[in-house]
């Protein structure tokens, strides 16, 4: 019996991925889907332990204009979150961050609330009918302390923050982000282009070398050194050898080597980048680290909140060094709303149709897939005349 011809090998083709719609970029009925669906079920971080060492210390954070939450150390020394809401008539009790020693206080009506959430004491309370005050209290959110940052999540059953991150934890710890402080303020900003955008922007590094050129004279694409973890991606931008003509860029290069001898040898020349879907940022360097969250603000506008932080260094080597950092930063910062600000201003046209991505755009993919799944809606080429 002959043994069978050889079958050709065939050329297999990768399937073409393309972009999402545009019509979900600025849709207000996908943006109330999303917060719903995929920002309230997510973790979400309030603060670094270190901005509450004091038992009525406070931070609040505002989500998509719906949701505020208020992280306290109570007066047992225990970090505790709540929903930032007046169990009279809704208002907001708190603001921004600051110190309530003892209690907090509505600035509406006066009820107030012991630290531990409990309501203290109502004002005229002999104009109500009897009330159970234990009934009344304000109400708690779901909160972990991991790295020494506060987290929170408002709805579901999120994964466990400690399997989230598990893969990328060894890379972390070098860094110390526990014993780390607040530098400089937390920020704030009001971008005009859709949450999704700035997170597409942020999960691919595609338009680094032609979108950041000052990033890119001093360090590699980080997506030459790419790892993907189950909820987590991570890049490495390692510094060039060649220094940068720019002065600020060159005293960066040769400065940092020097000043952070207490990180490996391999930590000391590179910029790691890691995302968690749906909406964080987390970026480390040797001298400092920051997070950022992209928070939807209505259809086609977001709010971008971080903040950076670093362990006690009063060396005057380490300040030029966190200064020079942080400059290279902020021009990056702007140089991506600007970006982003385009992409929004084109996805308006009529003539746009989703374009093919590239393999170096794969987390991107990532993200548009989870938006696939929770609101299927977003595979429509058109925004349906009704959503389920």
């Amino acid at each position: 019996m002959n043994a069978a011809a050889p079958r050709p090998v065939e050329n297999v083709t990768p399937a073409l991925i393309r972009a999402l719609p545009a019509w979900v970029y600025n849709h207000p009925e996908m943006t109330r889907l999303e917060y719903e669906r995929i920002v309230r079920p997510a973790w979400q971080i309030v603060c670094h332990v270190s901005e509450l060492k004091k038992p009525g210390e406070y931070v609040t954070l505002d989500l998509g204009g719906i949701d505020s939450v208020v992280a306290l150390r109570d007066s047992h020394n225990q970090i505790r979150a709540f929903h930032n809401v007046c169990r009279h008539r809704g208002a907001r009790i708190l603001d921004g961050r600051g110190n309530c020693p003892g209690a907090m206080t509505c600035p509406y009506h006066g009820w107030s609330y012991k630290l531990s959430g409990e309501l203290l004491a109502i004002s005229a309370r002999d104009t109500f009918p009897p009330l159970d005050r234990s009934q009344l209290g304000l109400k708690p959110i779901r909160t972990q302390v991991l790295f020494g940052f506060v987290w929170v999540c408002l709805s579901g059953e999120p994964r466990a923050l400690e399997d989230i991150f598990s893969g990328v934890a060894a890379e972390f710890a070098p860094h110390r982000f526990e014993e780390m402080e607040l530098i400089g303020n937390a920020y704030i900003e009001h971008w005009d282009c859709d949450w999704k955008i700035a997170m597409d922007n942020y999960l691919e590094s595609y338009h680094v070398p032609i979108g950041h050129p000052g990033l890119n004279r001093m360090f590699t694409p980080d997506y030459d050194d790419q790892k993907n973890f189950p909820g987590v991606a991570r890049g490495i931008s390692w510094m060039r050898d060649k220094p940068s003509p720019r002065w600020s860029e060159r005293i960066y290069q040769d400065l940092i080597g020097k000043v952070a001898t207490d990180l490996p040898e391999s930590h000391r020349r590179r910029w790691s980048f890691y995302s968690s879907l749906p909406n964080l940022g987390i970026d480390v360097f040797p001298d400092q680290m920051d997070f950022f969250q992209v928070l939807p603000r209505g259809p086609g506008k977001c709010t971008i909140r971080g903040a950076s932080y670093a362990l006690p260094d009063a060396r005057r080597e380490m300040r030029i060094a966190r200064y020079l950092c942080m400059r290279l930063n902020r021009q990056v910062q702007r140089e991506d709303e600007a970006l982003c600000k385009r992409v929004q201003a084109g996805l308006a046209s009529p003539s746009y149709e989703p374009g093919p991505l590239s393999r170096l755009e794969n987390c991107m993919v990532e993200f548009h897939n989870l938006l696939r799944e929770r609101i299927p809606e977003a595979r429509l080429p058109q925004a349906p005349a009704r959503f389920g």
